[in-house]
């Protein structure tokens, strides 16, 4: 699985790292028990401050996605486990917020509830690969600040060909 940033998007680098691992968690393309980069190589992959990878893992673990164990690093968590309980019911109780939120910004923009439902389960049915086939909805443009992006640091010495190509490319491999 390759993540990448883009550093001229609105969001965050930290959330967009956190969405791309997530999505990975989703799809299957990462795994209960598989390992994560460590911060330091993930930082240095995509060319940002270790800080910013330490930030998205820390969301991740507060959410249940990740287990932190110590200097073995980041590991993905097993969805199974008696102590995610009560993280998946802080997290329901927080995603429902957020539809909440998502909704009543719809409203007051001028949508209609029907409108939303479908744009609703649009977006459900292409998370679940419902749609597999159908073409993705198309998202809304955005106008994107002026180039502006930080540099890429070169791969390092004990670093395969794949992962040199994405750390030039501004993307890290995480293993699979």
């Amino acid at each position: 699985m390759l993540i990448a940033v883009d550093a001229a998007a609105a969001e965050p680098l930290y959330l967009q790292i956190r969405n791309q691992i997530v999505a990975g968690i989703a799809t299957g393309q990462l795994e209960p028990g598989q390992s994560l980069p460590s911060v330091r190589s993930l930082a240095s992959d995509l060319g940002i401050n270790l800080h910013t990878v330490n930030k998205a893992y820390a969301v991740l673990r507060d959410a249940g996605y990740v287990r932190m164990r110590g200097r073995a690093g980041a590991v993905i968590a097993d969805p199974a486990a008696a102590d995610r309980a009560d993280a998946d019911a802080s997290a329901q109780v927080k995603m429902e917020d957020d539809l909440f939120k998502l909704a009543l910004a719809f409203r007051a923009r001028g949508g209609a509830r029907g409108q939303f439902l479908e744009a609703a389960a649009a977006q459900a049915a292409r998370a679940y690969g419902v749609m597999e086939d159908a073409e993705p909805a198309p998202r809304p443009t955005r106008k994107k600040k002026a180039a502006g992006g930080s540099s890429v640091a070169a791969a390092g010495a004990g670093t395969s060909s794949v992962a040199g190509a994405a750390a030039a490319a501004g993307e890290a491999v995480v293993p699979q």
